[in-house]
């Protein structure tokens, strides 16, 4: 008696992006996140008394600062890292981009949902967490809340070689980061991880937020719009030419975003067992699917976008991995258990 032809084995599927469903309700931020409700301005006042001369009344009756004014956003920021994270000593340059801080903060906690997501729901914690911050900037940010909130240790790395002094000045002005913060420049501007990182290294994720326009000219009017947004754009009244500061590296870069996050795809996949989950911010939903495309290019083994909210302001990461589960058990096993 015959037997039936065999039928044809079914190939793997590609790696389909997956889309989780956000973990708070839309507008709030994440639940681990310090910065819920309103700002406690008299705690930040009586923690940092240079923050009272710029604080006004809303037309809510509200106190508030005028978020408009570059001075009052880098006091504000120094406020709030005293008060919540033990930040002592925080300064930038002039001109350079004052991070918004209860937004930066989600990221982190998002990431570390990431990784407690492969790991039986723990969050890894503690100095054998090693994340890489791809453009670390002036402000440093994302090292001092990482560090604050998890103890992770960081390498920061940016182009520019003031923004690296920036951040050691700070790193150095606080002690006991010293020992968690690494900086380092990437001396070729045309490469983002190509010829940064050494081969030894090891990092559970990395973390990037990548310049969002294209040209100076973008910038220039994306930040008009801003101060229309916050009701300031008087032109009798002289204003800072960018919202915030921001120097151009950090704003803009030929091809803008989908460019740059290309880009940083494409050199993942040359050191794809160097980092557990990469991930960078995507500003512009409408970018997604070619970061999907280039991702399946690259040979992501899985890709998960994260959506986030703060008030009106919808934003999201992508991360990715090129291990399959088996590396990324060893993973787990070697560096957190």
């Amino acid at each position: 008696m015959s037997q039936p032809p065999k039928r044809p084995r079914r190939q793997p599927a590609a790696p389909r992006p997956a889309q989780p469903k956000p973990a708070v309700n839309k507008g709030q931020l994440h639940p681990r996140n310090r910065h819920q409700g309103r700002y406690d301005f008299p705690a930040l006042i009586a923690s940092s008394p240079e923050l009272a001369a710029f604080v006004i009344i809303n037309p809510y009756g509200k106190q508030s600062i005028d978020f408009a004014n570059p001075a009052a956003v880098k006091v504000f920021n120094r406020a709030l890292l005293k008060q919540h994270y033990g930040i002592a000593h925080w300064d930038i340059p002039a001109d350079y981009l004052c991070p918004p801080i209860p937004g930066r903060a989600d990221y982190l906690h998002y990431l570390a949902d990431l990784l407690a997501s492969c790991n039986g729901g723990e969050i890894p914690r503690g100095a054998r967490v090693r994340a890489l911050d791809i453009g670390v900037g002036a402000n440093c940010i994302y090292p001092l809340l990482g560090h604050r909130e998890y103890a992770w240790q960081f390498l920061g790395t940016d182009i520019a070689a003031s923004a690296i002094a920036s951040a050691k000045a700070i790193v150095q002005s606080n002690p006991g980061l010293g020992a968690a913060i690494e900086l380092r420049q990437q001396v070729d501007a045309t490469h983002i991880l190509q010829g940064l990182l050494h081969t030894d290294e090891r990092f559970d994720l990395s973390l990037c937020n990548p310049p969002f326009h294209a040209s100076a000219e973008e910038a220039s009017s994306g930040s008009k719009r801003k101060w229309r947004n916050l009701g300031k754009l008087d032109p009798k009244r002289k204003l800072p030419v960018l919202n915030f500061g921001g120097q151009a590296a950090e704003l803009w870069c030929q091809g803008g975003e989908a460019a740059f996050v290309s880009r940083l795809i494409q050199e993942s996949a040359q050191v794809p067992e160097q980092v557990l989950w990469f991930s960078t911010l995507i500003s512009k939903a409408s970018n997604l699917p070619g970061v999907y495309s280039a991702l399946k290019q690259a040979g992501a083994r899985e890709v998960r976008t994260v959506e986030m909210a703060q008030g009106q302001k919808q934003s999201r990461f992508v991360a990715w991995t090129y291990l399959t589960p088996e590396q990324q058990q060893s993973w787990r096993q070697t560096r957190w258990q």
